[in-house]
């Protein structure tokens, strides 16, 4: 007996066909997977926000084996989420805060959904069970108004995959608590992701963040990539002029070498500035 066939994914508009659907199962994308029930969201897994575990483990409320046991413990009602509960290790109230945090944070970066490169398993549920539900249109919303914010600051979008290095100022900047929990962090070696990880932290809230800081001047910005020098017309790569070929008239036109730097571009340009404005004042 073969395998069974999965149906063919959802057309565009996944989210809002599911839930005009009302389906129940996941929706593995690129970047993610959609736990449904009944045409809502209660559930996102993805690799690049740290997941509801990583939370609770770094705020103290699970222990390091205690999540593992819950799935373990789940059983096929999926009842982990209320396994977590019983044993005492966090209120139901922190619970549903916490894990509908870790769903928005993963949704961000799991959206959009491509039809082409995504898949729908009817019926698949997750060992957690359903902590709260979110609609399709609203868990769209709060991501559009999330990248929004981001975009708001996208001449720093440079420090995005980066490690952070923290910059002293002459004079003290104002900064939140989390913004200084960062920059006490951040060694020079780890990217805003791995902060996030090594936090415990939201990954879009991390990234928000060391951008705020780096347009404040408080986090250095990855150095430019450096334009080749034009080759001249004739000329081998050290710069010397090529010898004639015997019996062959020298090429007197040559294909321009384009440039690695585009500073027409708006955001290059600024960040150029940025780099230079910041070196003169260390």
């Amino acid at each position: 007996m073969g395998l069974p066939i999965s149906p063919p994914p959802p057309a565009p508009g996944l989210l809002d066909r599911c839930a005009a659907e009302r389906v129940t199962g996941a929706l593995h994308g690129p970047h993610g997977c959609f736990y449904l029930l009944d045409g809502a969201v209660y559930c996102v897994e993805g690799s690049a926000a740290p997941g509801l575990d990583i939370r609770l483990m770094a705020a103290g409320k699970v222990p390091p084996q205690g999540w593992q046991y819950a799935a373990e413990q789940a059983g096929r009602e999926q009842r982990g989420a209320q396994f977590l509960v019983s044993e005492g290790w966090l209120t139901q109230s922190e619970l549903e805060i916490c894990h509908l945090a870790a769903l928005l944070d993963a949704a961000f970066f799991a959206l959009p959904l491509p039809p082409e490169a995504t898949s729908f398993t009817p019926g698949t549920a997750h060992w957690l069970g359903v902590v709260r539900t979110i609609s399709a249109s609203a868990l769209q919303q709060a991501t559009a108004h999330r990248r929004a914010l981001l975009d708001r600051l996208r001449p720093w979008a440079a420090v995005d995959s980066s490690p952070v290095i923290p910059v002293r100022p002459r004079t003290a900047a104002p900064t939140t608590g989390r913004q200084r929990q960062l920059l006490d962090r951040a060694d020079g070696r780890h990217t805003p992701h791995e902060l996030a990880r090594l936090l415990g932290q939201s990954a879009f809230a991390t990234l928000l963040d060391i951008r705020r800081l780096a347009a404040a001047g408080l986090v250095q910005l990855p150095p430019a990539p450096t334009a080749l020098p034009r080759r001249r017309p004739g000329a081998c790569l050290d710069g010397q002029p090529a010898p004639a070929a015997e019996g062959r008239p020298t090429a007197t036109w040559q294909l321009p070498v384009p440039d690695l730097l585009d500073t027409a571009d708006p955001d290059i340009a600024l960040l150029v500035r940025l780099r230079t404005a910041l070196e003169e004042n260390l």
